[in-house]
């Protein structure tokens, strides 16, 4: 089989388009999940896949299925694809490019009239970022069983919003039934979310397993007291304890050099008014690295700042592990269909690790998956300045459409 070039211009265009939906002022998008602007860009994506020859469906869950027959229709499909939701504060690349290099791939099959053996099928995975509605992952996660359908439609935004309601609001509360479809193998390509391959100077990255992390609930409660008349010596301040064990969460990823991160990104304040001395703090916070013993050791760390934190401050401090991830090993004979694919295209690869969670997480343990990243030319991601050229775009799309080709025919 010779190898086929998808359309860069058109691939492009599409990727400029979706992103006005939910466009900010920085240039940027802001497109929630399941909010009025991801069920605009998910009909538009499903037109688009009608156009491009692919029967849509939806599942309970909100999962779109836009599928490629093949010649043996009633086959395991290869399955291709991402997200459209992202986080308050998104670009227009991650997720999105995912689902538009496999939207390319299906216009690509049309335009060239090839009849793929396999039928081929492309996904966008509900709430992957998990911003609006947690846990993250979670379209992907309720396909693979992890996670139980009920469970997941009862969670709610903090407005009071369950994701059942939210996906009847939107048109896109599906009639098919959750998972039982079969995949011989699942392709998602994703911007890198940092600086690795622009520095290299690599134009592919694949994804050979992940750093482990681990996701963690601090609840610092201290006592509320008027904040004028209050002495320093008598005050029990749950924000001030919550400071200093934020600069310990920084303090100790820094201390691992490149390979470590530590997080503190969200806090719930109470009573979270000028007049009073916090009572309660809710801080979520996690650590990660490549290596499973490094994660233990820092979550050593954090459980002793913790405890000195709440001596030295007079707080009571209680951490709480809620999620976890990693590390994970991909499979082999995946990550060697990505990287003979791109030698072929000429394309300068190297290995590399993911330190995000992504939808082909939770798939991997379902069936042989790829994860495979193109350059960032920001080195920055969930952020309005997040970027990736054109060209490295259509490096990408034209990985994954020789790769489909290979698994499908």
């Amino acid at each position: 089989m010779g190898i086929e070039r998808v359309n860069g211009d058109r691939l492009w265009s599409a990727l400029m388009e979706i992103g006005r939906i939910g466009e900010t002022h920085g240039g940027g998008c802001r497109r929630l999940a399941l909010s009025e602007e991801d069920g605009r860009a998910r009909d538009l994506f499903c037109r688009w896949a009608r156009e491009a020859g692919c029967t849509v469906t939806v599942d309970a869950i909100g999962n779109i299925f836009a599928r490629r027959d093949g010649t043996q229709r009633d086959a395991p499909a290869v399955a291709i694809g991402s997200h459209l939701d992202t986080v308050p504060t998104g670009g227009k690349f991650d997720g999105v490019y995912g689902v538009m290099a496999g939207l390319e791939v299906m216009r690509r099959l049309q335009e060239l009239g090839l009849t793929t053996r396999l039928p081929v099928e492309l996904v966008v995975w509900t709430n992957e970022e998990g911003a609006r509605f947690s846990p993250m992952t979670m379209g992907s996660s309720v396909f693979t069983g992890d996670i139980a359908l009920d469970f997941a439609l009862s969670r709610h935004d903090p407005s009071g919003v369950s994701v059942g309601e939210a996906l009847r609001r939107i048109g896109h509360a599906g009639e098919a039934p959750v998972g039982g479809r079969q995949f011989t193998a699942y392709l998602e390509t994703h911007v890198e979310q940092g600086p690795l391959l622009k520095e290299s100077g690599e134009r592919i990255g694949v994804v050979t397993g992940s750093f482990m992390a681990r996701y963690f609930v601090a609840t610092i409660k201290g006592q509320a007291a008027h904040v004028g008349p209050t002495l320093m010596e008598q005050r029990h301040d749950a924000m001030v304890g919550a400071s200093a064990l934020v600069l310990e969460i920084d303090r100790i990823g820094r201390s691992r050099g490149r390979d470590g991160r530590s997080n503190a990104p969200h806090i719930e304040l109470f009573p979270n008014v000028r007049g009073v001395i916090p009572e309660e703090v809710r801080l979520s916070c996690d650590v990660r690295h490549p290596d499973a013993g490094e994660v233990q050791a820092m979550e050593a760390e954090l459980r002793e700042a913790c405890r000195r934190i709440a001596e030295e401050r007079g707080v009571s401090i209680e951490l709480e592990q809620y999620f976890e991830f990693g590390p994970i090993n991909c499979h082999q004979s995946m990550n060697e269909l990505i990287g003979e694919t791109a030698d072929l295209l000429d394309l300068p690869r190297r290995d590399i690790l993911t330190v995000a969670s992504h939808d082909a997480v939770p798939i991997m343990e379902y069936c042989p998956t790829a994860l495979f990243f193109i350059p960032s030319e920001t080195g920055i991601s969930h952020n309005e300045k997040e970027y990736s050229t054109p060209e490295h775009c259509t490096d990408g799309a034209n990985v994954l459409l020789n790769a489909v080709l290979r698994l499908a025919s």
